[in-house]
C-alpha cells in the first residue's frame, strides 16, 4: 500500500510538472509577442564566461523596433541564413534534406546545418547553446510555438535583435553602433551583408574588419539579396 502510494505522490507531481511546463512556456511566448526582449541566456552566459576569465565584461543591446531597421538588414539574414523564411513554418524541409546529404557525402569534413531563423530566434530566447538531442527537442516545441504564435516580423525583430553580431555584442542596434557607427536605419546594403556574413561565427568573423572571405562572403550576400522577397510590413 505504501509503494502505491508513493507511485501516485510521483505521478501526480510529475503531472502537475508537465502542466506547469506547458503553461508557462505557452505564457511566456504569449508576453513575448509583444514586449521586448531585454536580456538572453546566451548574453548571461558571455558575461559569466568573461567574469570567470577576468575580462572586462561585455554586453551592448539595446532593443529597436523592426521599423528602426533598414529591410536591407533583414534581407541579407535571410540571404544568408534562411532564404526561405517567408515560405516556411519554422524548419525548411528542403534545406534539412540537402545539409543531410553534404554531412553524408563528406563524414569528416565540417557538419552543416539547416536551422532556420524561427529555430534560431527559439534557441535564442528560451534555450542555452549546445547540441544535445535533448535541447534540439526543446528548440523544436519553441519554434512551433513562435510560429503559431507571433508574426513572421515579429520573429524578425526579435532575432535581428537578439543575436550575436560580435564580442560582447547583441542585435542591430548595438552592432551598428559599436562597428559601424551609426544606426541601425542608416546601414547601408554593404555594411547588411557584412553583418549577416560574420554570423556563423560573429566572435571569430568581425563585421567591422572584415577578412577576405568575409568579403567574399558579403559578395555573395549581396547578389542573393536580389533574389529575396523582402519581408512585408505588419
Amino acid at each position: 500500500m505504501r509503494s502505491l502510494a508513493i507511485i501516485s505522490t510521483i505521478t501526480k507531481t510529475m503531472k502537475w510538472i508537465v502542466v506547469a511546463f506547458f503553461a508557462s512556456t505557452i505564457l511566456s511566448v504569449m508576453v513575448l509577442r509583444w514586449a521586448p526582449v531585454w536580456v538572453t541566456p546566451l548574453m548571461v552566459i558571455r558575461v559569466a564566461q568573461q567574469a570567470a576569465s577576468g575580462e572586462t565584461l561585455k554586453m551592448h543591446h539595446h532593443w529597436v523596433s523592426l521599423d528602426k531597421m533598414t529591410p536591407n538588414l533583414s534581407l541579407a539574414v535571410m540571404a544568408s541564413e534562411d532564404a526561405r523564411f517567408l515560405e516556411h513554418h519554422g524548419f525548411d524541409f528542403k534545406a534539412i534534406e540537402q545539409a543531410a546529404m553534404r554531412n553524408m557525402k563528406h563524414p569528416g569534413k565540417r557538419k552543416h546545418g539547416a536551422s532556420t531563423i524561427s529555430q534560431q530566434t527559439a534557441k535564442n530566447i528560451f534555450l542555452w547553446p549546445g547540441r544535445s538531442w535533448v535541447r534540439k527537442g526543446f528548440e523544436a516545441y519553441f519554434t512551433v510555438l513562435i510560429e503559431l504564435m507571433w508574426s513572421k516580423q515579429r520573429i524578425m525583430e526579435v532575432y535581428l535583435n537578439s543575436i550575436e553580431m560580435g564580442d560582447g555584442i547583441y542585435g542591430a542596434s548595438a552592432v551598428a553602433e559599436h562597428h559601424f557607427q551609426t544606426t541601425p536605419d542608416r546601414l547601408s546594403r554593404g555594411q547588411c551583408a557584412l553583418i549577416a556574413a560574420s554570423l556563423p561565427n560573429p566572435r571569430r568573423f568581425n563585421s567591422a574588419a572584415p577578412s577576405r572571405y568575409m568579403l567574399k562572403r558579403q559578395s555573395r550576400i549581396l547578389r542573393e539579396m536580389r533574389f529575396v522577397k523582402p519581408l512585408p510590413q505588419d
